[in-house]
């Protein structure tokens, strides 16, 4: 039996729309997107007791697919993720953690995903194994999604992230003004190049300092798999090699290696840190001067994103926008609430 009809508040509440949306919705009035119409609609079928078939129709199941590890942004995204899913009620997820980065987990990953599967979230990298295993989701009619670190020819329906290479060029901008007047040596740790958004980092860091602060000089670039234990190794060995070591890059994940690393040799009030992304421990790097900038990329704003251009694909809107986020710099004096 169906409840009694739903108040425009109660609507808007449920959907976190405003009550004139709900309101143009119910009168059919113009001024709504489809996805949005089609959204408060689903909302007031459930709200009122309806099980029709257009309720379940529109209810679209998505899967994501993340890297695992110790990597405390991806944890942050995926949470947010299904926030951002619970406040819907149109959406049906499976968010899966993997073991590793290596691509051949991935693609497997990504050839055995749920058979109601009609959109997939994917954080891949850019390697062979990876881009045959999408062209073939997508061959067989599924919307894939690229989000933080993009893939090149794949046929993605879009990418949802920031601009991997103006943040690279922001980190190298940021340490030469750090260090400005003197030579230095600059050290960059990556998680892994083979992401593309890595390699554009890189790209950006390396393109900056030649173009602006020639003066300072790259003495080594190392990849860390994202393992904080190698990072802390390969830390180590820097400040053994290079005393007068200037600055550390984080371009991935591996901040607490360096953390701890600079912590153990008494260097971390002398080496200037740049890492990225504002999660608990970045929090405290920067509360304790261990790092002196995090370059962060909106997590919640990133997991919204995505799941509205994933599901508003599936349902076969058009010209679905890239939805490049905000990069913000993060310094001590300046770090947000948490959200």
């Amino acid at each position: 039996m169906a409840k009694e009809r739903p108040k425009l508040d109660e609507i808007a509440r449920a959907a976190r729309v405003s009550k004139a949306t709900v309101d143009r919705v119910v009168n059919q009035r113009p001024g709504v997107q489809d996805h949005t119409r089609a959204h408060v609609l689903a909302v007031m079928a459930e709200l009122s007791g309806e099980k029709s078939a257009l309720a379940a129709i529109r209810k679209v199941s998505l899967d994501f697919v993340l890297p695992g590890g110790s990597n405390a942004f991806i944890s942050d995204l995926a949470r947010h993720i299904e926030k951002q899913v619970g406040a819907r009620g149109d959406v049906d997820i499976q968010i899966h953690r993997l073991g590793g980065i290596e691509p051949e987990e991935i693609a497997a990953r990504l050839a055995n995903l749920r058979t109601v599967c009609q959109g997939v979230g994917l954080i891949g990298l850019d390697s062979p194994a990876v881009r045959e295993a999408v062209r073939k989701l997508i061959a067989q009619g599924t919307v894939v999604m690229t989000l933080v670190s993009d893939i090149s020819h794949v046929g993605r329906v879009n990418y949802v992230g920031i601009d991997n290479r103006a943040a690279g060029r922001l980190a190298g901008y940021l340490i030469g003004r750090f260090v400005a007047g003197s030579a230095g040596k600059v050290a960059m740790l990556a998680g892994a190049l083979a992401y593309r958004g890595h390699e554009e980092r890189e790209m950006g860091f390396r393109h900056i300092l030649q173009e602006n602060f020639p003066q300072l000089r790259i003495v080594a670039a190392r990849e860390v798999r994202e393992d904080a234990n190698r990072a802390y190794r390969e830390t180590r060995s820097l400040l053994d090699e290079h005393p007068d070591l200037s600055a550390i890059y984080c371009i991935g994940a591996g901040q607490d290696g360096i953390a701890r690393a600079l912590i153990e040799r008494q260097r971390d009030k002398s080496v200037v840190f740049v890492g990225h992304d504002l999660t608990e421990d970045t929090r405290q790097y920067l509360l304790t001067g261990v790092m002196d900038v995090a370059i962060d990329q909106n997590a919640r704003v990133e997991a919204r994103e995505v799941v509205d251009r994933l599901v508003r694909a599936v349902r076969g809107e058009d010209d679905i926008s890239t939805a490049t986020i905000r990069i913000q710099s993060v310094f001590r004096e300046n770090i947000p609430n948490e959200s």
